[in-house]
């Protein structure tokens, strides 16, 4: 929700040679119950679950300003919506391309607006059996969309024991398409490393200026002043 900190992010991953950033745009009273964010919550925000879900929210004007901002650091930008009101509302923008988080994959609606957009897109396969990535695949292939599967283990952080990167072959194998990975563990390259050799060809990771500030990522994250080494590493991979 701070401006002067997503720009300080889109410095350090520009800086260090990233393609591109990520946000995340939701709705909140489409993707939450009103029970659920007049939940007490204490945040920098105040007491609710409601103030720290909009404490996080940037507004229309605040993705105006990531979008001129993106521009003039030559940096490609996306979010991925959690609703489809988030995703008409980033139709407003010409972001290169689209992101699916791994909880959407259930959201056939969702899925179809976003495939007829026909811009390439990142799709999160965390939590989901071969049966729900199917149909996902099914959508894309039958809207002519290109997409790249995203391996992807749900934890926050993910112990490396738990990466299941042989994950990554078995979807290239059996979809005959791009896949990349999406991480959230703690260590800085072992895994995503061990991703691009066994033919990831994305990486996608949290990022933060200091692993101490408030937030539920913060130990899934890279540090800024740790970007450039990850991005060079991953680089020289064959």
């Amino acid at each position: 929700g701070d401006m002067a900190t997503a720009k300080q992010l889109i410095d350090a991953a520009s800086d260090a040679g990233f393609d591109a950033v990520k946000f995340q745009k939701r709705t909140l009273d489409k993707v939450y119950t009103k029970e659920f964010l007049d939940a007490p919550r204490e945040s920098p925000w105040g007491t609710t679950q409601r103030d720290q879900k909009e404490g996080l929210e940037f507004t229309s004007e605040d993705y105006s300003e990531i979008d001129s901002y993106c521009e003039t650091r030559k940096m490609q930008w996306t979010a991925s919506a959690w609703d489809i009101d988030a995703q008409l509302f980033l139709q407003k923008f010409n972001c290169s391309f689209n992101k699916v988080a791994s909880p959407m994959l259930g959201h056939i609606p969702l899925l179809r607006l976003i495939a007829s957009e026909k811009k390439k897109t990142y799709i999160s396969t965390g939590m989901s059996t071969i049966e729900e990535i199917d149909a996902v695949v099914e959508i894309f292939k039958s809207a002519n969309c290109p997409f790249e599967l995203m391996h992807c283990n749900s934890t926050y952080p993910m112990k490396e024991e738990d990466a299941n990167l042989l994950c990554i072959p078995m979807l290239i194998q059996r979809y005959g398409i791009k896949v990349g990975y999406s991480g959230h563990e703690s260590s800085l390259l072992k895994v995503c490393a061990a991703a691009v050799a066994l033919g990831a060809t994305s990486i996608e990771r949290h990022v933060t200026l200091d692993r101490a500030m408030y937030g539920s990522d913060q130990a899934a994250s890279i540090e800024a002043n740790s970007l450039r080494n990850f991005a060079a590493s991953v680089r020289a991979i064959p």
